[in-house]
């Protein structure tokens, strides 16, 4: 009779214990971060339209990451610009951008960029060749967007918006989901 507790509780524990295991740990990827702090880098130096390009890739890369063939359609690339750009509650950022226009316009060029391809090849190429960099100084400031033409404080506005999305799209959903976890891991092995 005293051993019934005992095997109920055993079996709980172990109910729990398995349980625990199936929720996925957060994880960070030194080649998705690496890929942030170098387009940033780019916008320091002053090479805003190298920045921009590799900035516009970041939804084809996070849309093509979730999805296990790797695949990214224009529709899905506007989704996750409208549901990542712009914070919820958030009507301007705080460089004074105009976030719901900015992320129209950058929704409709990802749009465009992802409808040439289905699965954006260039852009994880860029994502996979960051793999072996070396982990980022802390300590990086980038400067401000003072005294720039319009065309300039455009750019940058719309590069700085794409990387704050996706760093908020990793931090709070990419980093548990294990699709995205898989594929990085994928391209991290791939030559």
């Amino acid at each position: 009779m005293h051993d019934r507790p005992t095997e109920e509780t055993e079996r709980r524990r172990q109910a729990a214990a398995g349980t625990a295991r199936r929720v996925p740990l957060p994880s960070s990827s030194r080649m998705f971060a690496s890929y942030l702090c170098d387009t940033e880098r780019l916008l320091d130096v002053q090479r805003r339209d190298t920045a921009l390009r590799d900035a516009l890739d970041l939804p084809r890369i996070a849309v093509a990451l979730a999805d296990p063939q790797l695949r990214c359609t224009g529709e899905q690339a506007k989704k996750w610009c409208q549901e990542w750009i712009r914070p919820p509650g958030a009507e301007r950022e705080a460089q004074g951008l105009d976030c719901e226009r900015l992320s129209s316009i950058i929704s409709e060029r990802v749009a465009q960029l992802a409808a040439s391809e289905s699965v954006p090849m260039r852009a994880l190429r860029r994502l996979q060749l960051r793999r072996h960099a070396r982990t980022s100084p802390r300590g990086f400031a980038a400067r401000t967007a003072e005294g720039l033409p319009a065309r300039e404080v455009e750019t940058a506005g719309m590069s700085t918006a794409l990387l704050t999305a996706a760093r908020r799209w990793y931090a709070r959903s990419a980093c548990h989901d294990p699709t995205v976890q898989a594929n990085l891991a994928r391209l991290a092995v791939l030559r």
